[in-house]
């Protein structure tokens, strides 16, 4: 067994060279503000509908986790004694995510070694993240989900071992104090509140012309949700769970690092309660299953794709999309500054979207955009970040997309998605005269091997798409490069005339 101190200096080693580390700024949403934690302490009472404290559980939210209370109880509860530190040792100093990332070093020998020393052991030891980790990493081939991800992994590797003596819960341990770990549980098993969900102030269209997408949508860069787009989609009328597992059958699609069968997500997708719940995500779903990309049709407003010119070199571009209440992607800008739809065929999602100038609160890019920085999960920051918004003079734009809707995420635009029931949807991103000078510059960037994305040739990218875009259609590019430089040339004539106005008179401005 390695000793703690190699143990640490591997922890500190790993945690520095992540690239986007999962609570890389979970100490400003947890512990931010200290005023919170007398709130804090009380959120573990609430039931559903309970809107004392505006929050609401799930009804099939579990009991806290190993009974885990958040810090604020302790302040509270005067003369007891956090079991959290008692039991760590020296290791009472290192922080909760630290502490855990040490233990992520560990194998499932260990760490059922390591629950036996303490209490405090036996509730970091059993945090159900470590337990997922293992079971992501040692089964690639998918794995049937058994109410928590530690029974799952024993199910697999130890099948004699019967843990439901012990309970799904697991032993309750008094006096431990943790807004990390108490966090996890509760965003986990928290409902939507009702807040986070009622603005809605994206513009809808319905029946409109392409011309009219391009010029009041695309030209300017804004998103829009579109309505009707889907009425004549095979996949509107067949895509259930019963249609897709027998047409799909023993065919593997990816979930997150490991390939399963829909018959074997949808079991861990009936069970899952998660701060990060798995979602199917799978950019080869048509060449897999042939017929999925014949039950639908890409909306006539994105039928031009120049990256089609490519052909099979082209990126990543197409996924179907399924996922559980409470699944989705956080804050992200769409891969090689393309623009993309997204249909929603069965549920319904909330999005939130920033314009490429606002970086959403809570997110912290690189400089040079190769990482981003944000809470952990999606709920966390809506608990956290989302009321900031409301007194931004740039708000972002909202809405919850239904089935039978397609938005329009225009190139540059932040944005956070969250499927608020059982969802199925397709996604494409494209590339199109408006946006084809844009996706260049970003593929001829010096670090475009750390920022293109979807492709096995990164550094070339560049130079073969813009050859074939002179090939299938010549003079193209600098058409659009002319257009661009006199559009800016109006707008900076524009912008100089309408900064000069007479002092004295007003309103009044000079023209000739």
């Amino acid at each position: 067994m390695l000793s703690s101190k190699s143990l640490l200096s591997r922890a500190l080693k790993r945690k520095k060279s992540k690239k986007i580390t999962d609570r890389k700024i979970k100490s400003k949403a947890v512990s931010r503000d200290r005023n919170s934690d007398s709130r804090k302490s009380q959120i573990c009472e609430c039931k559903e509908g309970d809107g004392e404290f505006g929050f609401g559980l799930k009804s099939s939210a579990t009991s806290s986790n190993h009974g885990v209370q958040p810090l604020g109880n302790l302040y509270l509860d005067s003369g007891t004694i956090n079991t959290r530190n008692t039991g760590l040792g020296n290791m009472q100093t290192l922080t909760d995510e630290l502490v855990l990332d040490v233990l992520g070093l560990l194998d499932d020998t260990d760490l059922g070694v390591l629950a036996s020393v303490s209490k405090s052991f036996y509730v970091f030891a059993n945090h159900e993240p470590l337990w997922r980790n293992l079971v992501l990493d040692k089964v690639k081939g998918g794995f049937l989900y058994n109410r928590t991800w530690k029974s799952t992994y024993l199910a697999a590797f130890y099948p004699s071992f019967d843990d439901s003596v012990i309970g799904i819960s697991g032993l309750r341990v008094r006096d431990f104090y943790s807004d990390y770990l108490f966090q996890s549980w509760l965003c986990a098993n928290l409902e939507m509140k009702p807040e986070w969900l009622e603005r809605d102030n994206i513009v809808r269209r319905k029946g409109i012309s392409v011309e009219e997408f391009i010029l009041n949508f695309e030209e300017l860069n804004k998103p829009v949700l579109l309505e009707g787009c889907l009425n004549n989609w095979v996949a509107r009328e067949k895509w259930n769970r019963d249609y897709l597992i027998q047409l799909c059958g023993d065919v593997r699609f990816s979930v997150g690092p490991v390939d399963m069968k829909l018959e074997e997500f949808f079991l861990y997708s009936d069970q899952a309660r998660e701060e990060r719940p798995l979602y199917l995500f799978d950019p080869n779903f048509a060449d897999k299953v042939p017929r999925l990309g014949s039950e639908y049709d890409v909306p006539e407003y994105f039928r031009e794709d120049l990256f089609g010119v490519l052909g099979k070199e082209r990126p990543d571009h197409r996924w179907i999309i399924i996922g559980p209440s409470g699944s989705g992607s956080s804050f992200h800008i769409d891969p090689n500054s393309t623009s993309a739809w997204n249909a929603v065929i069965k549920g319904s999602k909330k999005w939130v979207l920033f314009p490429p100038d606002v970086v959403p609160p809570g997110v912290h890019p690189s400089p040079d955009g190769a990482d981003v920085a944000c809470p952990v999960s999606i709920i966390e920051w809506f608990m956290n970040f989302y009321s900031a918004t409301k007194t931004w003079k740039k708000k972002p734009i909202e809405c919850i997309c239904k089935a039978g809707e397609v938005i329009f995420v225009p190139n540059g635009w932040w944005h956070l998605v969250i499927n608020l029931e059982e969802s199925i949807a397709i996604t494409q991103n494209y590339v199109s005269r408006r946006n084809l000078l844009n996706v260049l510059d970003f593929l001829k960037r010096p670090n475009a091997s750390m920022l293109v994305s979807g492709t096995k040739d990164p550094v070339n990218l560049y130079d073969k798409f813009k050859n074939a875009i002179d090939a299938s259609f010549p003079g193209t590019i600098d058409q659009l490069t002319q257009k661009a430089a006199e559009k800016v040339a109006e707008q900076k004539k524009l912008s100089f005339w309408d900064s000069v106005a007479d002092s004295n008179a007003g309103a009044f401005k000079f023209s000739f």
